[in-house]
């Protein structure tokens, strides 16, 4: 079975808002073990605090499991990872998501078209 890891912009679509979800993304995640990068409930936190988001990340952690989504812890091997990455995305924690990918292999959904330059590891939706 595909393994799919998150981005954290389709993770909160996916949890509060999944007709927002493209059809194909809907059905990658209904066929695929579906990862959550502790990256993103970092970024939801930060975000939370500066007031560019409305969530509760505590909130976001407790629905991974009702949803079927498996935590993926960050390790410093991929946090290392990161070094090797082009150039080709500013965000830290994009990067960092492309780096898990890169490691565990499994592919990153994102929205984010940008991310598509770093190869097949990544599927724009």
């Amino acid at each position: 079975m595909m393994r799919v890891l998150l981005d954290t912009h389709l993770l909160l679509w996916a949890l509060g808002s999944p007709s927002k979800l493209p059809a194909a993304a809907r059905k990658l995640i209904n066929d695929a073990n579906v990862y959550v990068s502790a990256a993103s409930i970092w970024e939801i936190s930060i975000k939370v605090a500066l007031g560019k988001l409305l969530a509760d990340p505590r909130e976001v952690l407790a629905a991974l499991e009702p949803a079927g989504f498996l935590d993926l812890p960050v390790t410093g091997v991929h946090a290392a990872r990161v070094v090797d990455l082009p150039a080709i995305h500013r965000d830290p924690f994009d990067r960092l998501l492309i780096a898990q990918a890169l490691t565990e292999p499994m592919r990153l959904l994102t929205n984010d078209a940008a991310l598509a330059n770093y190869g097949d590891i990544v599927t724009v939706v």
